[in-house]
């Protein structure tokens, strides 16, 4: 009984030890803010010199220089210090995974081959640890996305602040089709070349027999008004692609994957599609540029997809997808470390993107394929206050980030990362002097 009474106080003194601490958690602040003195990087209106960025009511009040402070705006110095939009990650599992090797702390693939109703929204955790170390970093709005099956969900766009996933939701979702692989999965796929064509076509006529179904619910949906149709929640989701209202993000690696996708895209007549991936793009990137269609690349940081091709093939898709005259959006693919993001665009810029356009590739251009660059991706008056403050470029890894604000709310610079460098950087040896 004493033994029961002792760990039950033992539990009570943990819990009042660990609600202590989560509120002395450092929370985001909200106000008006004047960030002067800075380098100011529009990305859709050029540099800005000794610039003054103002901030009230979590939009952009005002930029440029000989601006006004308003009174009681907290003022925020920022020379020699450079202020840039907040960057986008156009394809990650940030939110939906903890840690990926225990299956209780994913939630990014469901049961089922055709679920594209379920929704990545519903699934995010805001409470994740990976957000803070990714939004730290300058990354502060990202695609959550499903995977898996032929049509695994459908993804979302999110702020890296908010203390329920609506609150964090930043005003798209797309559906997502992973289409059919032509090729094999990888060195250990042993199979023969008839049945890797087999199981292709078998997919492929799975696909169009889903495209088909969705077609006859839409068509019976719009004579009927939605009545009569039954239930069909696999169907119901489709609908809005089917419409133009909503966009499908089509996942395709192989050159000739991509090819097979542009076709079929051609055929079904989608109005609004975007490849994904990607990663041999260069090999028909003026057939995708042809087809108009914008391309979430990445991860830019991998390997060649071929065992003979150049070792910067990865590296170099990005900028020969723009030299070309496709829209270019990055991606990591990530979800521990979507914080690398900028160095992802870093090898994009290196390998021919050049900084300008691999800078705009993790800001408004991802902003205008979602949708969202009246909110998002530049630092323009009017638009959300999404933006960090570094004192270097911030594809460099010496960079510091100082300060980050979404949505017009100062971010704590706290993530689990630095607790512990904080922690060990003065740690107690630990010895129990009681002892000595």
């Amino acid at each position: 009984m004493k033994k029961s009474l002792n760990t039950i106080a033992i539990a009570i003194a943990l819990f009042l030890t660990l609600s202590y601490t989560f509120a002395q958690s450092p929370k985001g602040k909200y106000g008006t803010f004047a960030l002067t003195h800075a380098t100011v990087y529009t990305v859709t209106k050029g540099i800005i010199n000794n610039g003054t960025v103002i901030i009230r009511n979590g939009k952009i009040e005002a930029v440029g220089t000989n601006i006004a402070i308003p009174s009681g705006a907290e003022v925020i110095d920022c020379k020699g210090q450079f202020i840039y939009p907040g960057m986008i990650d156009s394809g990650t599992r940030l939110g939906l995974v903890e840690v990926s090797s225990d299956p209780r702390t994913t939630d990014f693939n469901e049961v089922g081959d055709v679920v594209p109703q379920m929704k990545a929204l519903t699934a995010v955790n805001p409470n994740s640890a990976l957000i803070p170390v990714t939004r730290v970093s300058g990354v502060t709005t990202v695609i959550s996305n499903p995977e898996g099956s032929m049509f695994p969900g459908t993804a979302a766009l999110i702020n890296l602040h908010g203390y329920t996933p609506d609150q964090m939701f930043a005003g798209f979702e797309g559906v997502v089709l992973n289409f059919p692989n032509t090729g094999r999965r990888g060195f250990w796929d042993r199979r023969t070349d008839d049945e890797i064509k087999k199981a292709t076509d078998k997919a492929m006529e799975k696909l169009n027999d889903v495209w088909d179904k969705a077609t006859q619910y839409h068509k019976l949906d719009s004579a009927t008004n939605g009545k009569g149709v039954g239930y069909y929640p696999e169907l119901q989701a489709l609908l809005p692609v089917l419409r133009g209202k909503q966009t499908l993000l089509i996942e395709a690696n192989a050159s000739k994957d991509i090819t097979a996708a542009l076709k079929w895209i051609k055929e079904k007549k989608i109005k609004k599609v975007v490849l994904t991936g990607v990663l041999e793009g260069w090999r028909v990137a003026d057939e995708i540029a042809k087809a108009g269609i914008p391309v979430i690349a990445g991860p830019v940081q991998a390997v060649p997809s071929r065992e003979y091709d150049r070792y910067d093939r990865a590296y170099a898709n990005p900028g020969l997808l723009r030299k070309a005259g496709v829209k270019v959006a990055l991606q990591t693919g990530q979800a521990e470390n979507v914080r690398n993001l900028p160095y992802h665009a870093a090898y994009a810029a290196a390998y021919g993107m050049g900084q300008e356009e691999a800078l705009k590739a993790v800001t408004i251009v991802p902003a205008e394929i979602f949708g969202v660059a009246d909110k998002l991706g530049s630092i323009e008056v009017g638009k959300s206050a999404t933006l960090f403050i570094c004192d270097g470029d911030p594809f460099e890894t010496k960079t510091n980030i100082k300060h980050v604000f979404i949505d017009g709310w100062q971010i704590p610079m706290v993530s689990r990362q630095t607790q512990l460098y904080d922690e060990f950087l003065q740690r107690d040896p630990g010895v129990n002097k009681a002892k000595q």
